[in-house]
């Protein structure tokens, strides 16, 4: 009897299939500056115990970002240790703040599967679910992805492909308990913009960057117990270890700092699409674009929803060519709810 996972293919998936993945972790302080190493981080609710209470909140909780890759990274060798490409993301919600001490594990259910016409790979939907130490629900999140078959004559399961929204409600976002930004520093937050300084259709070019290096990324996979084999092994991936797209979503949150310094808290997720792939090497640099606004029932927090762009330097707000698809220099387009002090 083999001891070894060599992973799940697609025919090893059915629908309501309820996978609970290995593994809890603890998250402590140490995680934090970890993540601030690897990341130019610097919201100022993530950084400061004082500020965050400040804020009504009873301590400084972990990055959204470093909750989420956690969650992810416990999935990855149930779900995507034989895929192809991580397509896209849905339905996000940060449910509950994740804090120093607290220990996550991640559940996930199949809702959609569908085979692809090359017969070779299909496509998994699942929707995955964070949960602390206390059996609450920290986040949820749909995620699909492209797995390879086994065996490409296995029969074809019938096509279920989920109805998801495109883009969550303000009513479906979740406010932490006793968040108040009443009393918000924004001298201490390092910008003064508030919500109402903001203007639908309006874009920001972040104007950093960062060049991507080997080790950096492969340590933050690491941390993340992220298993993926095209983000370690040379011989699987021939061409270039793969970035993990994670690394790249932090580093263009960790960017958009300068011009959404305030945009402090991460509550939805209503898509997101790895364009292109990213390999070490690339200077990641970032620009957003306000889509939406709402008012929110907690004192002083207003909800806003943005398109976060990165890019391998290439020229700010080019999205799409003609054709409709993502310009080369594309590596990310991730769409998203925030609050901010009004």
């Amino acid at each position: 009897m083999a001891k070894t996972n060599p992973g799940r293919f697609f025919e090893d998936y059915h629908i309501g299939q309820v996978i609970a993945h290995a593994v809890p972790r603890t998250v402590g302080e140490g995680e934090r500056a970890l993540y601030h190493a690897l990341y130019p981080a610097r919201h100022a609710l993530y950084s400061s115990d004082e500020f965050a209470r400040d804020c009504g909140l009873e301590g400084s909780p972990l990055d959204d970002l470093a909750a989420f890759h956690v969650v992810f990274g416990k999935t990855v060798p149930d779900v995507s240790l034989n895929a192809v490409a991580n397509l896209g993301y849905a339905e996000g919600r940060w449910l509950k703040p994740v804090f120093p001490g607290d220990t996550l594990r991640s559940l996930s259910e199949v809702i959609g599967l569908k085979q692809n016409s090359n017969g070779k790979t299909g496509v998994v939907w699942v929707r995955t679910r964070g949960i602390n130490q206390m059996g609450e629900t920290v986040m949820d999140y749909v995620r699909w992805v492209m797995v390879r078959k086994r065996d490409i004559d296995a029969p074809a399961p019938e096509t279920v492909v989920p109805e998801l929204k495109k883009v969550l409600a303000p009513s479906d976002l979740v406010i932490p308990e006793g968040l108040d930004f009443s009393n918000y520093d924004f001298t201490l937050a390092g910008e003064p913009h508030r919500w109402g300084d903001y203007e639908v259709g309006e874009t920001i070019d972040h104007v950093d960057g960062v060049t991507v290096e080997e080790a950096e990324h492969m340590m933050a996979t690491r941390l993340w117990q992220n298993t993926a084999k095209v983000h370690f092994d040379l011989t699987f991936r021939p061409e270039g270890r793969l970035i993990y797209g994670g690394h790249v979503i932090s580093m263009a949150r960790a960017l958009s700092f300068n011009g959404l310094a305030n945009a402090q808290m991460i509550v939805g997720l209503n898509g997101g699409a790895h364009a292109n792939p990213c390999f070490s090497g690339l200077t990641i640099k970032a620009w957003s674009e306000v889509l939406d606004k709402a008012e929110t029932s907690a004192p002083g927090v207003g909800a806003i929803r943005l398109r976060l762009v990165a890019t391998k330097g290439g020229e700010p707000f080019q999205l799409r060519g003609e054709d409709g698809k993502y310009n080369k220099d594309v590596l990310l387009d991730l769409d998203y709810w925030a609050l901010m002090p009004m």
